[in-house]
């Protein structure tokens, strides 16, 4: 595994063989000097000194230069924030770019980056994690409004979620993963703090202005990850998320986003793309694909049990299998977080050694 060295310290090695330089500015240092260092090194984007790129070439680095053309950094380091995305229309114009050039078929250059990109962000995201947060995933869609009572459940979930020492993800749109972000933002707050918030988001229709003073009236929020796309179109990333790991791919970002929530995922009130999750979050604890079991837990029993019926057909497809204890449905956000925490992620070995003292069905 490749190590990733900081600027500060390039010229302090011994040798850089096996490193990863990405997207440093190496632009001031001696070229000579840094050439000794650079056999097998590679560097992604990096500003190199002049004549940077012939020299390390030759001594046996593999160089990836910046591409041209592009609103966004292939190389970027870290996880974006509502405030670099709003800036200078930057989300929008990531996205209209997307569309023009790399949504459907793209050429061989701008596939490239995008996955470049994507890759950036899928090692950002691992950064985030390596503090080793207990992750549970909040999913649902995006066009449920402010005033919807299912946006105020989901909110209070993710309250409550916090506040059990829980980190909350969500697919970062609007709708109830913006209710998922807002509660978790509000973790250090009470309930009548979180229903002063959502007075504030109802009493105006404008998308950010409401949000931002919320952000205003109730500073010092807790973190939280939101997980978008560009890939369903121009979905505004929601302000109450601390980190944002938005993607190109969208079946990159919708697998890694259920893989991180170890702890599992609750699901309010969704349509299509929530159904989607749903059943590929089922796969993931199926065939245990990350060598976890997951509790998957159903937010309003009008939905799933009555509307689509779809908790019933998860309960049938899950049969005798580890998860299907995991498996909850309730109208009640203290019942989902307590099913959360009397349900912590089973193993892989210790699924099979359950199943195999079960017998067989």
């Amino acid at each position: 595994m490749r190590r990733i060295i900081e600027v500060e310290s390039v010229l302090d090695q011994s040798c850089l063989h096996d490193c990863v330089l990405q997207d440093l500015d190496l632009s001031g240092l001696d070229l000579e000097r840094l050439a000794r260092l650079a056999a097998g090194a590679v560097f992604l984007g990096c500003q190199l000194p002049d004549g940077g790129l012939a020299r390390l070439s030759q001594e046996g680095a593999l160089i990836l230069p910046r591409l041209p053309g592009l609103p966004y950094n292939p190389y970027r380091t870290r996880l974006y924030s509502w405030q670099e995305l709003r800036d200078d229309d930057l989300d929008l114009r990531i996205y209209q770019h997307f569309q023009g050039r790399g949504r459907i078929q793209p050429g061989v250059v701008e596939a490239l980056a995008e996955r470049l990109h994507d890759h950036a962000i899928e090692d950002a995201v691992r950064q985030f994690l390596a503090g080793g947060p207990r992750m549970v995933g909040i999913m649902g869609g995006h066009s449920v409004p402010r005033d919807h009572p299912d946006y105020a459940r989901t909110a209070e979930v993710a309250r409550r979620l916090v506040q059990e020492g829980y980190t909350v993800a969500t697919g970062g749109g609007p709708g109830l993963m913006e209710a998922g972000n807002l509660g978790a933002y509000l973790g250090n707050r009470n309930a009548a703090e979180l229903e002063q918030a959502l007075t504030i988001l109802r009493a105006d229709g404008d998308h950010y202005r409401p949000a931002i003073h919320v952000l205003e009236r109730f500073p010092d929020g807790c973190s939280s990850l939101a997980v978008p796309t560009w890939f369903y179109g121009h979905e505004p990333s929601n302000v109450f998320a601390s980190a944002i790991a938005k993607f190109f791919s969208n079946s990159l970002r919708e697998d890694g986003l259920l893989a991180m929530c170890l702890h599992g995922v609750i699901y309010a009130r969704g349509s299509a793309g929530t159904t989607q999750e749903i059943f590929q979050d089922a796969a993931q604890n199926h065939y245990c694909t990350f060598g976890w079991y997951s509790p998957m837990v159903f937010l309003g029993r009008q939905r799933y049990e009555e509307e689509t019926r779809l908790y019933e057909t998860l309960k049938q497809l899950a049969g005798t299998q580890t998860y299907a204890s995991m498996l909850f449905l309730s109208d009640s956000p203290e019942e989902a977080v307590a099913h959360i925490k009397s349900h912590p992620p089973i193993p892989r070995e210790a699924g099979r050694n359950s199943q195999a003292a079960a017998g067989p069905p």
